[in-house]
């Protein structure tokens, strides 16, 4: 196939280039050519404008590209960066293959848990439509909406609602582990919120297995199916380099540090993988612990 990743030097865009060398031909969106060529190390065709893609040639889409949510302090210049590296993009991608004689048969688009908002314990699905309004909800909403457009007789739309990917190699576990490797992790609050993961090779997994089934489209909750609490979580990380988990970081200090951004490290929610289990999808990593050790840090 000839496929076109934007986003393919994130955590996940990394892990699917792997992946996919030599299996398929790769179009890669990137701001620097240069700089992903190095990250990344494959043959791929790296451009830096949409326009220099004819999508008619193009099989399928796989939409990653977005500013980090939870690397940084929410000003509102942030938010408005958050929000923009998504829906621009996402709407041009839209337009582009709406416009095509031959588009691709497939966009498969980023989306967040973040989407459904704070839902306490209540366990979420792709079918649940009550939604706490908050940042992460607009980001996402709006996200996918404009992914939809591109839907069409000869275009299916994917929508991947991603949790907490677990790597070794970066992404919020990067972030955990100086602290949990020496001892000095555990809960956020009260530990209570619900943190729905997914390890990184079932994501690229789940996303191959959506490229193929010509069958499904709509939304995907990307987790595993065994989500736990911040404070299994931090106890399971903790055990996972033989130490406990005794300290607690109090939610006022984490307000003081990052402000509204603290939302999403304070409150979560109990995401299952309905739709993806219903289609046949085997999670090869669906116990945290396993996870874990099946990571190489």
């Amino acid at each position: 196939m000839n496929i076109l990743i934007t986003g393919a030097t994130g955590l996940i865009g990394r892990a699917l280039v792997a992946q996919w060398q030599g299996q398929h031909q790769l179009h890669i969106l990137t701001r620097s050519s240069v700089k992903a060529k190095e990250i990344l190390a494959v043959d791929a065709n790296y451009q830096h404008s949409l326009d220099d893609i004819d999508l008619n040639q193009i099989d399928a889409v796989i939409n990653l590209a977005g500013e980090p949510i939870a690397d940084r302090r929410w000003s509102e210049s942030q938010k408005e960066k958050i929000c923009q590296s998504r829906w621009q993009l996402t709407e041009t991608l839209a337009e582009k293959i709406q416009q095509c004689t031959t588009p691709p048969k497939v966009l498969i688009s980023g989306s967040a848990i973040g989407f459904y908002g704070r839902q306490g314990n209540t366990v979420v699905t792709e079918e649940h439509s009550s939604f706490y309004p908050e940042f992460s909800h607009d980001i996402c909403a709006r996200w996918e909406n404009l992914a939809q457009r591109a839907a069409g007789a000869n275009t299916r739309v994917c929508l991947l609602r991603t949790g907490i990917v677990l790597s070794g190699k970066g992404g919020a576990l990067g972030k955990m582990l100086p602290l949990f490797r020496y001892g000095l992790g555990g809960p956020i609050g009260d530990g209570q919120q619900f943190m729905s993961w997914i390890h990184l090779e079932d994501m690229v997994r789940l996303i191959d297995f959506l490229l193929q089934r010509e069958d499904l489209s709509g939304p995907f909750n990307a987790t595993a199916p065994r989500p736990v609490s911040n404070k299994q979580f931090s106890q399971v990380l903790a055990e996972r380099f033989g130490k406990k988990a005794p300290f607690t970081v109090p939610a006022f200090v984490l307000r003081l540090a990052f402000g509204e951004m603290a939302d999403i490290l304070l409150f979560g929610q109990n995401v299952q993988p309905k739709r993806l289990l219903d289609s046949g999808f085997q999670f090869h990593h669906p116990q945290l612990k396993d996870a874990l050790n099946a990571l190489q840090f």
